[in-house]
């Protein structure tokens, strides 16, 4: 075993401006959900909240896209927690051994902000052979680093987790839990293939728990008190997840060995909805891929088909904020839908992928958000979907929306990893792609 280099630490301390209006509540006073008008049909995501129609892709970028952000997050996610003024990163370790030699561990921990702010630890996988900075696959996982690789330098994570993960009991991680996720993550040939994964997990943030909210929002609630702010009242897990998938881009664009213009937002399931608004409000994110992501994410709320808005809020009430309930019986007030969020991305690259037999995610309507989406990416001037026509199973779409089905239930596989990294080869090529 090789013995770790221990980096100094890179940018101890970075300022950072609280300047995207997805860091602090909007001004604007919107309507109960009550009083919004009807929208049987998908709202127009090219038409401003007053009604007149979106002119030019400037104004699409100076007017309507704010617009849109501030919208989802007073409606439906919650307002993201600001950015800290002050971020810290840490390098524990850097091993060149790993995967017998073809890729260096990097363990990284993300301070955002004094002692009693989350900490991220950030686990990197780069590959050794390498002419300069690659690209990097960014993921949320749900069971810890730990679980991700087998590898015993990677340290437990203390957090809480569903007893659901291998080897964890009462909450907790054991040692048996190392490696019991590695199937999910075909880490040799996402090295193999030119990039480095980067991977954290939920609990870093805020622990999946609808009872118990032991991350961001404990920490900023206690500040805030201390400062005589007041608590905000809209916020919800997915958001937070989402702040932390922007503190890891904090770091990636300031490693050397990562190119930070080709950060890919990885997620499966709940993490994939996260992944999506990760990349909707950060232009950061150079390309989404949102598996299997759903209701609440890239399934339409006002599909009649899988889970309903009403029941994702009655079984994961923490994950959206309290406006969006307000929806559960009378989705067709919803200012938006999911389209939307995907237009937030253009002119960036979306992948949705799916499975045949996962219908409580909705696959058809999913495909049905990217037909939506495709008129602003033409609008700014881009090429959104290649096909108006649901692709086969098995077959990639092409264009920056692209589309993927195959044969099986809610999983994420080494299959799906290889459709992913088609999509990045494609979009994220040097001097190719967007």
């Amino acid at each position: 075993m090789s013995m770790p280099r221990i980096l100094p630490c890179l940018a101890a301390t970075t300022a950072l401006l609280m300047s995207s209006c997805a860091s602090h509540r909007p001004a604007h006073a919107w309507p109960d959900a009550s009083a919004l008008p009807a929208h049987a049909n998908l709202p127009n995501p090219l038409l401003h909240w007053d009604g007149s129609e979106v002119q030019s892709p400037q104004q699409w970028e100076q007017r309507r896209r704010p617009e849109l952000k501030k919208l989802f997050q007073h409606y439906m996610y919650g307002f993201l927690p600001p950015t800290p003024r002050r971020t810290q990163f840490h390098n524990h370790g850097v091993f060149a051994n790993a995967l017998q030699g073809k890729a260096s561990l990097k363990l990284v921990e993300i301070q955002t902000g004094d002692g009693k702010a989350p900490r991220i630890q950030l686990m990197m996988l780069v590959p050794n052979q390498r002419r300069g900075p690659v690209p990097v696959f960014l993921a949320m996982n749900f069971c810890g680093n730990h679980a991700v690789l087998a590898d015993p330098r990677i340290p437990l994570n203390p957090g809480w987790f569903y007893n659901s993960c291998k080897g964890c009991a009462d909450g907790r991680s054991t040692e048996a839990s190392r490696g019991s996720q590695s199937a999910d993550w075909p880490v040799d040939e996402i090295i193999s293939s030119g990039y480095a994964l980067a991977t954290f997990c939920t609990n870093d943030i805020d622990a999946d728990r609808k009872d118990v909210s032991d991350g961001v929002y404990a920490w900023l609630a206690e500040e805030w008190r201390d400062a005589k702010i007041a608590e905000p009242a809209n916020r919800g897990t997915i958001a937070a997840w989402a702040w932390g998938f922007h503190r890891c881009v904090d770091y990636l664009t300031r490693d050397p060995d990562i190119d930070g213009s080709r950060i890919a937002a990885v997620g499966h399931s709940r993490n994939g909805k996260t992944a999506l608004l990760a990349a909707a409000m950060d232009e950061r994110i150079a390309l989404a891929i949102p598996h299997q992501a759903g209701c609440g994410g890239t399934a339409p709320s006002r599909g009649q088909i899988g889970e309903s808005v009403e029941r994702i809020n009655t079984a994961f009430p923490h994950w959206f904020n309290a406006e969006f309930k307000k929806f559960n019986k009378d989705t067709a007030r919803l200012p938006f839908d999911q389209h939307c969020l995907v237009a937030l991305c253009a002119p960036r690259p979306v992948l949705m992928s799916n499975a045949q037999e996962d219908e409580w995610a909705n696959p058809r309507g999913q495909f049905d958000m990217l037909v939506a989406a495709d008129p602003v990416y033409r609008f700014i001037g881009v090429n959104g979907l290649d096909t108006m026509t649901l692709p086969p199973l098995g077959e990639l779409s092409g264009g920056r929306l692209g589309y993927y089905i195959r044969a099986g239930k809610h999983s994420m596989t080494a299959g799906d990893w290889k459709v992913f990294i088609q999509f990045a080869n494609k979009h994220l090529s040097k001097g190719g792609g967007f």
